[in-house]
């Protein structure tokens, strides 16, 4: 007996993703991260690879529409491009580059901001929601696009050229799109660290805690009396989602204030790196070479010419 062809399937996710390209395109006048008139939706455009660009990355489903990029996450890789969207489940330091992008076909980008509240309350809502159950993996992840996915972020973006409708449908079409997520292959992951005091929320509250406290010193017993986490337990857990221990998270955080104000607030290296917790400029030097691969003043030269 014949098998039934794919094809149509494959031509139909095709033009999907055509129309998406097309409306990112209008409105996307320039290059860059652009907001749109939806709070949570954000363009992305580049018309060249791009150099790595270093970023704490909040909670975010991150589409293409062309193009593909490189994410780094404590030296593991994860290639994404329009056959493969990337969700960021808790706020990670990461580092990005674009890789496929040209004039004719640049590298366009469709970010929704992720508010783990929402995926809460739609877990609460529709529970037991049925998400498949892989082990435990990292607060990063790539799953497969499919037509249902990308039917529901149409809907969303399409509103972007009848903004009187933002109001009322937007939140209907962003919960969709949620719930897609949560159906899909990687969907407990997103899941088990919405459900509220379960190991992986208890690990959520500690990444928001060194986020909100990065300059302050880091001491794992209270942290992990703070998320109500034996140590050990906090340690294995932590590294499971984010890949770094959270000293090794701490220090990453740390790093990239520095580089942002040295770029930004023209610091002093040693005034950078007593504002965001380091007693040692020497220490701070060598730690931010190795993750940025040069000196602090060598590095920031760099970053100058290209701005």
């Amino acid at each position: 007996m014949p098998q039934p062809s794919l094809q149509p399937a494959v031509d139909d996710i095709a033009d999907r993703q055509a129309e998406l390209a097309a409306i990112i395109r209008r409105f996307t006048p320039d290059l860059g991260v652009q907001p749109t008139a939806i709070g949570p939706l954000h363009f992305i455009r580049s018309d060249a690879p791009s150099d790595t660009l270093h970023m704490v990355h909040k909670p975010a489903l991150c589409v293409l529409a062309q193009g593909r990029k490189e994410v780094r996450l404590h030296g593991e890789s994860y290639f994404y491009d329009p056959l493969n969207y990337l969700v960021v489940s808790v706020t990670l330091p990461l580092a990005g580059q674009v890789v496929e992008a040209s004039p004719e076909q640049p590298y366009l980008c469709a970010r929704i901001d992720i508010d783990p509240a929402q995926i809460t309350q739609l877990i609460a809502d529709s529970s037991p929601i049925g998400v498949p159950a892989p082990p435990p993996g990292r607060g990063l992840f790539l799953d497969r696009v499919d037509s249902s996915l990308l039917d529901a972020l149409l809907r969303l973006v399409r509103l972007l050229d009848t903004p009187q409708d933002i109001p009322m449908l937007a939140p209907m079409a962003l919960r969709e799109i949620f719930y897609r997520l949560l159906r899909g292959q990687q969907g407990q992951r997103l899941y088990e660290l919405a459900v509220v005091d379960s190991q992986a929320h208890r690990v959520t509250r500690a990444i928001e805690w060194i986020n909100q406290h990065y300059i302050e010193p880091l001491r794992i017993e209270e942290l992990a009396q703070r998320v109500n986490l034996g140590v050990s337990t906090l340690h294995h857990r932590f590294k499971a989602i984010t890949a770094m221990s959270p000293l090794q998270y701490q220090k990453q955080l740390r790093l990239q204030e520095a580089r942002r104000l040295l770029l930004a607030e023209s610091l002093e290296v040693s005034a950078a790196a007593f504002r965001v917790g380091y007693e040692s400029p020497s220490q701070f030097s060598r730690e931010y070479s190795r993750l940025f691969g040069a000196s602090p003043l060598k590095d920031l030269a760099k970053l100058r010419s290209l701005a």
